[in-house]
């Protein structure tokens, strides 16, 4: 009986969840930013409100069911209900929190219960463990037991970060008047104990990526008011890496070994964050530098950078980590919403649309801890990276390389979904990076709208948008709708309900429909996207189409191996080693990528793009061109060999047959050439 009462009680909070996600999605969404704080151009709908469609589903769903949905059977020692950010005596620092900040807004953007549930004891006891003097978290050091487990450190601030973004995205999806109390208390808490425990004090991820923090306290404002918070900012931005200084400068990103990669990724947001305070250029400036220094040193065609995991240089041969590609997109997502600068939602779906689906397996049950871009061989090899973890940094598996990444992948598809569409300052609502899915929401005017977003988008260029006005049909509502046109589409055209229109440009490759829309009326944009060629470490040669960049196909031939002993309680149970007979070592012809002609030379082949289309058996785009072959480019420890990429000068007999090539979506591979040398 009691079970049972158990059980009902269970069942009865979990309704209550659901309920009060229907409540918070239907609310106006439009709070902006608070005095003294500036307008934001956009602002994000309450968590639910999007819900994915047709291949993002898919890939959500895929990760419902493969890691994300099953972390804690298949990481036990850590996500098991040890963990410290569940009572236990276990694990008290990042990797609990990492995992929830990826499943919570999966959960409820898939309105799946039995994952909502499975959250409900981390949010339950997190809210639990507010202190009186305001301290929430784990807060007990305990003796080293193993190198899985990480038991020291409990009150560094730095894994507090992480769990106030989960009970950020936590209350807007519940409204659950608990969050706002447990914040304004550790904020209250923080602003008393950093002058006497700065971030810094225990290790210095916390000072390194305190726009984290600044983020969250700046959110709280815009709800409560209350000034403290504003002081707390100041306080934690002074306290935080001097990112200004560092991205400014000009010094750092260039020297290898000068930052850890994810902290880059990471704390790159922090000036533009506090930009919402200071009102000062000089914060804006010093990121777009940092991101013209990335591009020109570090800079790989994906949209990241060598990692591997310190900084080390853009050759396609050295490692790019999981765990920069997800902190990355989140920065850039928050820096879309605070300056409506189009840079970033253009960095956001290169760096999302060809990192993210390729280091993560099909299925979903595995992930790499680094990626190449020039990757031949996924095995067991000694390879030139920075950090290694016996050789296993690129192989696929659960726990291989450092399991950081294996808590932290999971947040990168929800957190996209979240971000495809904002209300906007102009009072209505924005599509500035695209994808499938369908959108309801409330407009400022109070009344409900929905939105589908029809596409096969990346994989297309054509993205139609049906409005839909459940409450009264027959009445029309005036409201802008904005679009992003992006930077790789050299022109497009744009009709509503067949018929041509033209729309005001209100920023740099924005455009604004405003009208009278009826329900039923369709919006349909489609943007020309050329072949295009772009060139990166040593001048070697990139085919970019549309957001997606094209590398060579490979066949992939998968294996599946067991790790024993010491090995399998570091690394996990299970590894994959990716091979191939494929013959990758071609050149483009230099007469070829001509901007006159490189459209006759590089013909795309479009083919039918199911909801899995992120494999080398499924990819929906190819693009056949020509090339020749180089023998003498070869493989040495599993990687290929860097070579003079581009050779206006080379031996005759470096040349041989011209071969046929045919090129597929980066993120469709996971063996593949993707900068290639120009003969």
């Amino acid at each position: 009986m009691k079970k049972l009462i158990h059980l009902l009680l269970a069942s009865l909070l979990l309704a209550g969840l659901l309920l009060a996600t229907t409540a918070a999605t239907a609310a106006a969404p439009y709070a902006n930013n608070r005095a003294p704080l500036r307008e934001k151009p956009f602002v994000k709908l309450p968590l639910g409100a999007i819900r994915a469609e047709g291949w993002l589903r898919d890939q959500l769903q895929r990760q419902a069911d493969g890691l994300t949905g099953h972390l804690d059977s298949v990481y036990p020692e850590v996500m098991g209900p040890r963990n410290g950010w569940l009572g236990g005596d276990g694990d008290v620092w990042e990797r609990g929190p990492y995992w929830i900040d990826g499943l919570l807004p999966l959960a409820y953007i898939l309105g799946d219960r039995q994952l909502i549930e499975k959250t409900r004891p981390w949010v339950e006891w997190a809210l639990g463990s507010r202190q009186p003097d305001g301290y929430f978290g784990p807060a007990e050091d305990r003796p080293f037991e193993s190198p899985a487990i990480q038991r020291d450190n409990a009150r560094d601030w730095w894994p507090k970060m992480v769990m106030l973004k989960v009970l950020q995205q936590y209350y807007s999806a519940t409204g659950d008047e608990r969050v706002i109390e447990l914040m304004s208390a550790y904020f209250r808490y923080q602003l008393r104990e950093l002058p006497k425990t700065p971030l810094g004090h225990w290790t210095f991820w916390g000072e390194q990526r305190g726009g984290d923090n600044l983020g969250i306290v700046y959110w709280l404002y815009n709800i409560t008011g209350d000034e403290f918070l504003l002081e707390l900012g100041d306080l934690i931005h002074r306290q935080t890496f001097d990112w200004t200084g560092i991205l400014a400068g000009g010094e750092v990103i260039p020297t290898p070994f000068s930052l850890h990669c994810v902290n880059l990724a990471q704390g790159i947001k922090e000036p533009v964050v506090y930009y919402q305070r200071s009102n000062d250029p000089a914060h804006v400036a010093a990121v777009k530098k940092g991101f013209a220094d990335i591009r020109r040193y570090i800079g790989l065609p994906t949209g990241l950078y060598g990692g591997d995991e310190a900084l080390h240089g853009a050759a396609p041969t050295q490692g790019s980590e999981l765990c920069t590609v997800v902190e990355m997109m989140y920065s850039l997502e928050e820096m879309y919403r605070i300056t409506g600068d189009n840079r970033y939602a253009d960095l956001l779906e290169r760096v999302a649309y060809n990192a993210l689906p390729t280091q993560i397996s099909p299925e979903g049950d595995a992930r790499q801890y680094f990626q190449q871009v020039n990757q031949t061989a996924v095995t067991l090899d000694v390879r030139n990276f920075s950090t290694t973890h016996e050789d296993t940094d690129l192989v696929f598996g659960a726990l291989t390389g450092y399991p950081c990444c294996t808590c932290n992948l999971h947040q990168g598809w929800p957190k996209l979904t979240q971000n495809l569409w904002y209300a906007s300052a102009a009072g209505g609502l924005a599509a500035m990076v695209y994808a499938p899915c369908t959108v309801e929401t409330t407009l400022r005017s109070g009344r409900r709208v929905q939105i589908e977003e029809q596409t096969n988008y990346p994989f297309e260029e054509t993205v139609r948008l049906k409005v839909s006005l459940p409450e009264g049909r027959r009445r029309a509502e005036n409201f802008p709708l904005d679009l992003r046109i992006p930077e790789w589409s050299d022109g497009y055209t744009l009709t509503v309900n067949g018929e041509s229109v033209e729309a005001e440009t209100v920023g740099e490759r924005t455009i604004r429909l405003v009208r009278d829309w009826h329900d039923g009326d369709e919006a349909v944009i489609e943007f020309n996207a050329p072949v295009r060629v772009s060139y990166w470490y040593d001048n070697a040669a990139v085919i970019e189409r549309g957001p997606l960049v094209y590398s060579l196909r490979m066949e992939e031939q998968w294996r599946k191996h067991e790790f024993s002993g010491s090995r399998a309680a570091t690394y996990g149970e299970y590894y994959y080693e990716v091979t191939s007979p494929t013959e990758w070592n071609v050149a483009f012809r230099n007469g070829d990528l001509q901007s006159d002609n490189i459209a006759e030379h590089f013909t795309v082949e479009r083919r039918e793009c199911s909801d899995r289309p992120w494999s080398s058996q499924t990819a929906p785009i190819v693009i056949r061109g020509r090339g020749v072959r180089i023998p003498s480019w070869t493989q040495v420890r599993g990687s290929a060999v860097n070579i003079s990429y581009l050779s206006q000068q080379y031996p005759r007999e470096e040349v041989a047959e011209e071969v046929a090539i045919e090129l597929i979506p980066y993120g469709c591979t996971r063996l593949r050439i993707t900068e290639f040398p120009v003969r």
